[in-house]
């Protein structure tokens, strides 16, 4: 079980801490003509994941914040996207037990665990104008991972 004010971490991080960062970015964003706000979902939001109910619905409640943004904030050139990363070799995921890293380096199709580059990298193409007509989306970057 998880107790209450476990919960309302994980929701006033990734879930209000989002929207209130999105609210103020859009208004100077407004002011300046447009711009690109990038969220941080994650697989486990898309996908469910056993024994993260918690964190997948906070991931799952910033897609849907991410495309009613994206629809709320066009009229004022902003494009709203997201990021949903799978598996990333990261300190966090480097504690993982080993048999765990295993069993999640086997899900993933491309056959390795992604970088934090490869997560920068889509992040730098939905910050720049490369992307100018791109909003709501959500961008896997998990290299075809199941889970």
């Amino acid at each position: 079980m998880v107790s209450r004010a476990q919960i309302e971490k994980v929701y006033g991080v990734n879930t209000f801490g989002l929207l209130y960062c999105a609210q103020y970015a859009s208004r100077l964003m407004a002011r300046s003509g447009g711009g690109s706000i990038i969220h941080m979902a994650s697989i486990v939001g898309t996908r469910g994941n056993s024994g993260q109910a918690v964190y997948a619905g906070s991931k799952a409640a910033v897609e849907g914040i991410t495309r009613s943004l994206a629809k709320e904030l066009a009229g004022a050139r902003i494009r709203v996207n997201a990021i949903a990363p799978g598996f990333i070799d990261t300190a966090m995921t480097q504690g993982l037990p080993a048999a765990v890293q295993a069993q999640r380096q086997a899900s993933i199709a491309m056959g390795r665990v992604g970088t934090p580059q490869d997560v920068a990298d889509v992040a730098l193409f939905l910050a720049s104008d490369l992307s100018r007509y791109v909003t709501g989306q959500v961008i896997g970057v998990d290299g075809g991972m199941l889970i």
